[in-house]
């Protein structure tokens, strides 16, 4: 188990002053970044092997936002390697130890120089170590279906600030864009299971619709393939 203590910024926050979904799962993505540097397999370590964890599915339940200037505690633990997959879970706390949020996520390593997954190698998986996996109520599907009407809204291209260290997309960035179709509200569970990577110049054709009380976003390339697809549920504004 790895934790860190953060403070929300001002930066980080919506017109409520508490901290928005997209920056709540940058500090989780964070989180596991600055654990792998802490303990030798960061950036470098990825980077002299040509190789990089990438993103395959993100849930996130989010019981409270916290307000700009509070503490928090950010804790990633490790709970599963098999093959070339892992599975990471993530918890958000406060200054006082209430639970905030919550998120399971799953990764999978990829070697750049052969085009494919890879096992890790033994010396990373045992860097990390294993935790037992927290309490949460797990999606019993990391495939989010789509509804069965979508509207095609209009569509944009990839900008260079959206790219990361790998040259695509960053995970959170596909964040920000899906949480710009969806309702005004609280959202309280978010998934987004991530299809392909899209590069500089790509363009996002964003398809929106409903589907048993939640929000459903592909956003897709010109052929409605998708590169990742995000669903939202909770408080929110429905027309």
């Amino acid at each position: 188990m790895y934790r860190r203590a953060e403070r929300v910024r001002f930066s980080e926050v919506g017109p409520n002053g508490r901290l928005t979904l997209p920056a709540l799962i940058n500090y989780f993505q964070d989180c596991s970044t600055f654990h792998s540097e802490d303990i030798g397999v960061g950036l470098d370590y990825l980077q002299e092997r040509d190789c990089a964890w990438l993103m395959s599915f993100w849930q996130v339940v989010i019981e409270e936002y916290p307000r700009m200037g509070e503490e928090i505690q950010i804790e990633t633990r490790p709970y599963e390697f098999e093959l070339f997959m892992g599975k990471r879970n993530f918890e958000m706390f406060s200054a006082q130890g209430d639970s905030l949020a919550k998120a399971d996520s799953l990764w999978f390593y990829y070697d750049a120089k052969k085009g494919r997954p890879e096992r890790p190698p033994k010396d990373l998986v045992l860097a990390y170590g294993l935790d037992e996996a927290i309490e949460m109520d797990y999606a019993k599907s990391r495939k989010i279906p789509l509804a069965d009407s979508m509207k095609l809204l209009p569509p944009f291209p990839v900008r260079r600030i959206q790219l990361d260290t790998n040259n695509h997309v960053n995970n959170g960035q596909y964040v920000r864009m899906a949480v710009e179709y969806i309702p005004a509200g609280d959202v309280r569970e978010f998934r987004i299971e991530y299809k392909k990577a899209a590069r500089l110049g790509d363009v996002i054709y964003p398809w929106v619709g409903e589907r048993d009380g939640w929000t459903v976003v592909a956003l897709c390339d010109e052929n409605k393939k998708p590169y990742a697809v995000a669903s939202a549920r909770g408080d929110l504004e429905r027309g």
